[in-house]
């Protein structure tokens, strides 16, 4: 067990003004290898994301996802009295993220020019939409909004049905962008002695996961078709019938497809159907090689054609659902599962992707709203009086 004094980002402070999910889960990852991160909220309402749900013993559950090992700290920031406390913060912080309304950390000099000119040494990380500059910078983004615009949504779901991918890629992908760019940034100091600022736009984040389409439609002239679970580029690749369920596989190569005609088809001639010789000549004879393959899953049980798949070298896999993927037994064979306190209670919390060999990540509570304000406060050398004072005037 990783003791919290030899973490990774111990000694790094993070305050951060964040909503919702891309900022939350940047500086999420930033906590759970050391780093002090201070969540500053709204009194009383706090991040707007505490409120998307209450099915985790009462509390969101994206908020006891992206909000564990976090100081929450309440500050009314168009008071005067809020924004000197948020300066003092910064003061001391290595790191600020926000990701406000457009123009809005402009407007309180939260900018990165701003923030440097006062703060030299500090590292200011903007998550946005459209960016801080160009002509959408004025543009709210939400997830849905920029997987609709970067058209992720165009090549998702059944031809006949665009549709948004399930989870929040958009912000996922800015967070992780955003956690990223402020550990370079982190790195840049500590070997130049220069604080570098961070932006990230969600759309741009999702913009380079479009890579691959993008110049598929660039140079070839048409974009990828909608299919589905299947690819629009590689074929076979996606869902097929068995006598009591469905079974995924994924031929990649000429080798594969060998195997597979002989083994699962049951037809070595099929290899070198003309329809089917080429991966291009089965994706653009999809449907008739789909047909094929799922006359013969059908005659199987999803055991037998994952056996089958598995003895030949094809990728594959059941179509598992959410509780399926809790109970994994990867998941528990690897000993990936930790436990978090949340105001609700003890929950399961996944350790994080990345292993650092011989660190084992925090797992500090998940934050009621404003929990630490009064000792964060304390720290900056206010009193219980002035605190007081301070809660009269709603400014924590």
């Amino acid at each position: 067990m990783t003791s919290q004094s030899t973490l990774p980002l111990t000694g790094i402070t993070v305050v951060s003004i964040e909503q919702a999910v891309a900022a939350p889960f940047a500086t999420r990852q930033l906590a759970d290898l050391g780093a002090r991160v201070i969540k500053i909220e709204r009194p009383g309402a706090g991040d707007f994301a505490r409120r998307y749900d209450e099915t985790v013993n009462g509390e969101s559950s994206y908020f006891v996802w992206l909000n564990r090992s976090k100081e929450s700290v309440t500050l009314d920031l168009k008071s005067a009295a809020g924004r000197e406390i948020l300066e003092k913060l910064l003061a001391t912080a290595d790191v600020f993220v926000q990701n406000l309304a457009p123009g809005a950390a402009a407007r309180m000099s939260l900018d990165a020019q701003s923030l440097q000119e006062r703060h030299p040494s500090l590292i200011p990380c903007d998550v946005s939409g459209y960016g801080n500059t160009g002509p959408w910078s004025d543009r709210k983004a939400y997830d849905m909004l920029v997987q609709g615009e970067s058209g992720v949504m165009a090549l998702t779901g059944p031809e006949a049905c665009p549709s948004r991918v399930g989870i929040s890629i958009a912000d996922i992908a800015a967070g992780m962008y955003a956690y990223s760019g402020i550990l370079t940034a982190l790195f840049t100091r500590a070997t130049t002695g220069t604080a570098r600022a961070v932006e990230v736009a969600l759309f741009e984040a999702l913009g380079e996961w479009m890579g691959s389409p993008a110049y598929y439609t660039e140079y070839g002239g048409t974009q990828p078709r909608r299919v589905g679970a299947e690819h629009a580029t590689i074929a076979p690749y996606g869902a097929f019938p068995t006598s009591d369920g469905t079974v995924l596989l994924s031929v990649q190569n000429d080798r594969e497809w060998s195997a597979f005609c002989a083994e699962v088809i049951g037809d070595p001639a099929v290899e070198s159907d003309p329809r089917f010789c080429r991966n291009s000549m089965r994706v653009a004879h999809r449907e008739e090689c789909n047909a094929l393959i799922a006359a013969r899953t059908r005659q199987m049980s999803t055991d037998e054609a994952l056996a089958l798949l598995e003895k030949i070298g094809i990728a594959n896999s059941r179509l598992g659902s959410v509780s399926d993927f809790l109970a994994h037994p990867s998941l528990a064979g690897r000993d990936r599962w930790r436990e978090v306190d949340t105001p609700g209670g003890r929950v399961r919390a996944l350790l994080p992707p990345a292993n650092l060999a011989g660190v084992e990540p925090r797992f500090d509570p998940v934050p009621t709203c404003g929990a630490h304000t009064t000792s964060v406060l304390h720290e900056l050398g206010y009193t219980d009086a002035d605190i007081d004072g301070l809660r009269a005037t709603t400014t924590v």
